[in-house]
């Protein structure tokens, strides 16, 4: 198996990488983003974590604080976690959906509160496909049948995410359509809740990726085989989506960008795959991510290990990108937007460790950011 090896994106690059680590009052991360009729406050995303913690998909008190207090700190754009289009498509019993009514007002407390402060307030949807039905990973994350609180899981080919992991049911043209109407439906949800934002999940491993992917995706009819019908499953969601969400808001799509699996999905696909959606002009920016498809993944991960992807996609495909993956400092995130590698950089662990990161992140680039005026005495570091 070869494992894929990527050049450290923050090794000194003469010059132009001393202007960019060169203190500014006005710091590239904190510059504001324009997209279509919204504008972020600045280049700083809170990325979409998993929270494992709603009953029957529906967001609580947890949930209102954990997006809440990161619109408090100070993020341009604050996502959800993963909602799921539909119960089957769920991660674990415990995700966030956005299916029914119930899900969309308990969404518009945490929206109308995000936007309060300033932020943008964004979801992400998406459907897990052969990678339903586990446990939460605090529980040990193992797959689970019907009789013990699971469901049934469907997939673009019978094929398991793993030894041990329920098998899937491939899809027929009717629960590939079933899904898409989900698609549509979510959107019209999320619409309807008050996001200025919509994220489509195609990483990870999940449905869509699953579609992506040769390895996960056996099929031999108009979904399958060639590069245009692994493809076509993720532009129809997309039109899906589209079919509801305002020709004004934006539209992001995460991806991974490689499968790290000799075979698989790659990068000179994913260029592909964004210049494809260039052309269609209905997806604004791709977020980068990768790998999670198959235990079967070879990779090395350190800060900054997926920056390449969104710099080779930004610069060869033409559309805004998003870094994403153990960027944690606010040198290597102005670095990052600083040298034209991507547009945003999602903040995930680092964000879950500190609400406040923007914030400290503003003093560290030493620019006037301000605190909350209700926090403004805590502003000591």
């Amino acid at each position: 198996m070869t494992t894929i090896v990527q050049p450290n994106p923050f090794e000194t690059r003469g010059e132009n990488a001393r202007k960019v680590l060169q203190r500014d009052q006005n710091p590239h991360i904190f510059r504001n983003f324009p997209l279509r009729s919204v504008t972020s406050r600045n280049r700083i995303v809170v990325s979409p974590m998993c929270q494992y913690s709603a009953t029957d998909g529906v967001p609580n008190d947890w949930h209102f604080q954990h997006l809440a207090s990161r619109a408090v700190g100070g993020a341009g754009i604050v996502f959800t976690e993963v909602a799921h289009v539909e119960p089957r498509g769920r991660i674990t019993p415990f995700c966030l959906g956005i299916w029914s009514t119930a899900q969309r007002e308990e969404f518009k407390r945490i929206t109308t509160f995000v936007k309060g402060q300033g932020a943008l307030a964004a979801i992400q949807i998406g459907h897990a496909g052969r990678k339903g039905s586990t446990a939460r990973a605090y529980d040990g994350g193992h797959p689970l049948t019907p009789d013990a609180g699971g469901w049934e899981v469907i997939g673009p080919s019978a094929i398991p995410y793993a030894d041990g992991h329920l098998m899937p049911v491939e899809m027929s043209q009717k629960t590939i359509n079933e899904t898409l109407d989900s698609f549509a439906a979510s959107t019209r949800l999320s619409r309807d809740a008050g996001f200025d934002i919509v994220e489509v999940h195609a990483a990870h491993g999940y449905l869509i990726h699953q579609f992506l992917s040769p390895i996960s995706n056996h099929r031999t009819d108009r979904y399958g085989g060639s590069f245009d019908n692994r493809i076509r499953y993720l532009l129809e969601a997309i039109d899906a989506v589209r079919s509801e969400w305002p020709d004004d808001k934006p539209l992001f799509l995460r991806i991974s960008a490689t499968d790290w699996i000799e075979g698989g999905w790659d990068l000179a696909s994913s260029v592909e795959l964004a210049k494809v959606l260039k052309a269609g002009g209905k997806v604004d920016v791709v977020d980068c991510s990768s790998g999670a498809l198959s235990p079967a993944q070879k990779l090395t991960i350190y800060p900054g290990y997926q920056v390449p992807f969104a710099s080779a996609i930004h610069s060869q495909a033409g559309i805004a990108t998003a870094a994403v993956g153990l960027i944690n400092g606010a040198d290597m995130a102005e670095f990052i937007i600083g040298s034209g590698q991507a547009d945003l950089v999602f903040i995930g662990r680092a964000m879950l460790g500190d609400p406040y990161w923007p914030m400290h992140a503003a003093k560290s680039l030493r620019t006037n950011t301000p605190w909350p005026w209700q926090y403004e005495r805590g502003d000591v570091y």
